[in-house]
């Protein structure tokens, strides 16, 4: 079991598994009733932060890869672009299980609450 303090995780570069950039983690947010660390939202895109956008990423569609101090996601760049995102000023209700369900299965991992 590793356990960090989320100061650690932001900031922290996200790669696929060849190695691409996928952006950052900007924030983490955790499901207070559970305790559990349920989304990484990355920064992806844009120039200096610039036209860039904001993705909720559920933590359990990533690895943590502690040697390199990042994580490894399963997706292509390609498919980050078309995910749902948002922007740095209108963050969606994370307490929408609406729109927790249409995040989890656009990445096609088992949602947080099962």
């Amino acid at each position: 079991m590793t356990t960090l303090s989320a100061s650690t995780l932001t900031g922290n570069e996200v790669v696929n598994p060849a190695g691409e950039n996928l952006g950052e983690v900007k924030d983490v947010m955790i499901d207070v009733e559970s305790g559990k660390v349920t989304y990484a939202v990355l920064e992806f895109g844009g120039f200096l932060g610039l036209g860039s956008k904001l993705f909720a990423v559920p933590i359990n569609a990533m690895e943590l890869d502690t040697d390199n101090e990042r994580f490894v996601f399963h997706q292509s760049k390609e498919r980050l672009e078309n995910a749902p995102g948002f922007d740095k000023d209108h963050w969606p209700d994370f307490a929408d299980r609406q729109w927790e369900e249409g995040i989890y299965a656009y990445y096609n991992v088992k949602p947080h609450w099962h």
